[in-house]
């Protein structure tokens, strides 16, 4: 007979508060098996499922987006169409989490200039992070107008 864990357990064997694992009991993502006192009972599949879930957190991933992809590994049968699907997701969630990462990337580099133009004050120091920021708000102004341009198309007839 395979090992039935309690809420307890799994919060200390996963690091996660009870209130979590109830909470994503009650929106449908992990669904633990109930004993007849109606007591939360989880299998090793579900620790698995919220280890996964973990991970997708970590990843920046929404519950409405995990809720909506995790899954497929318990399919009997898995759906070629369903998989290219998740892939076109994981796909789009890449160039999001690149898009951020070149975001962070520029408020780095903004911020080791502007600390050093602090160190070591100085016309040139001070024009270096005056180009930068000019430099940056150009980029920012780009990505606005992007945005602003796709929008419009959108909504276009």
């Amino acid at each position: 007979m395979e090992k039935l864990y309690s809420i307890q357990e799994v919060s200390q064997i996963l690091g996660m508060s009870k209130d979590t694992l109830r909470y994503y009991d009650r929106i449908g993502i992990v669904a633990p098996s109930r004993e007849h006192n109606r007591y939360r009972k989880y299998s090793r599949d579900d620790l698995i499922d919220l280890m996964n879930i973990q991970i997708m957190r970590y990843a920046d991933f929404s519950l409405d987006e995990i809720k909506g992809k995790l899954g497929f590994h318990k399919m009997k049968n898995i759906d070629s169409t369903y998989c290219e699907e998740v892939a076109a997701f994981l796909d789009a969630k890449n160039v999001e989490m690149r898009k951020k990462i070149t975001h962070l990337e520029k408020v780095c580099q903004l911020l080791n200039i502007a600390a050093d133009t602090l160190r070591d004050f100085n016309n040139e120091s001070d024009q270096r992070l005056a180009e930068f920021v000019r430099e940056l708000y150009k980029d920012i102004r780009k990505d606005e107008l992007e945005i602003s341009e796709e929008g419009c198309d959108q909504h276009q007839g």
